[in-house]
Parts: structure tokens; sequence; C-alpha cells
């Protein structure tokens, strides 16, 4: 069984750009997928415990579960996914852990608004307008990872 997180940043971003940030080596740079230069992937199960893609879209439309059950809403006119895939044997040990490093690295070097989203459902973390986020705060301190996110 697999665990997706889905991080979105807003606006029309290089994904190239974006694909080296996320990367933690060189040697984990993301390819394009396929014949589809929008869209860049890598399978990292071994060493981060994640497989990465980073692809790019228009008119975007999401919603998750957020803090006590309210309902979030976003809709960037243009924005750039960076999807997280974990086997469930991963997440505590490497994928949650290298996950968070990747998305640290991404908000700290990019300023667009973003999201954090746990399986298209539950909403972990916003940036909007510069202000930073964490929703679900049982999931963070469960898996002890406020020291990685700026």
């Amino acid at each position: 069984m697999a665990v997706e997180f889905r991080l979105t940043l807003a606006g029309d971003l290089p994904l190239d750009h974006v694909a080296d940030l996320v990367a933690a080596e060189p040697a984990e740079k993301l390819r394009p997928s396929g014949t589809n230069p929008q869209l860049l992937s890598a399978r990292l199960y071994d060493t981060r415990g994640y497989a990465l893609t980073v692809s790019s879209g228009r008119q975007g439309y999401f919603d998750a579960e957020a803090d006590d059950g309210a309902r979030w809403e976003w809709e960037p006119q243009t924005y750039v996914d960076i999807d997280f895939s974990m086997r469930a044997d991963d997440l505590v040990d490497k994928g949650i852990p290298n996950m968070m490093k990747a998305v640290a690295r991404v908000l700290t070097a990019r300023q667009e608004d973003a999201a954090l989203v746990q399986n298209g459902n539950w909403l972990l973390l916003t940036r909007t307008t510069g202000e930073l986020r964490r929703h679900r705060p049982t999931w963070w301190s469960h898996y002890s990872r406020d020291d990685l996110i700026p």
C-alpha cells in the first residue's frame, strides 16, 4: 500500500529548477517521464524511501480536510506539483524524514504560496502570502518533523 504526499507551489515555475531543489544529490536528478517533457520523475525507493514526480498545470483546484474537519480549497492559476509516493514500510525510517528535508529545501528556496497534502485528503501545511502554517498538529508531533520546516 502506497502513501502519497503532494507539495503544490503556485506559479509558472521552471520544472528543472524545482526538480533540482527536490533532489538531495546530483545523482538523484529527475528525468523526463516517457515522451512528456512536462513530467519529471525518479524512483528513489532504495535511497530516499519514495518515488518522485514533478509536473506543472493550469487552472488548478485542490481541496483537503484541514484542522477540525474544516474544508480547505485552493485554485491556483498555474502550479507545480511535487508528488512523493512511499511504501508503507518506508514511511517512518526513510520516506517522511527525507521528504520533509526536500520540502524544506523547496520552501526555503522558493517563496510562492504552497500546500502539502497527504493522500489527497489531509492538509498538513500551507504557506500563503509568506505565512507558513502547519495543520494537523498530531501528525507533526507523531513524526517529530517540526524541526525541518523553516
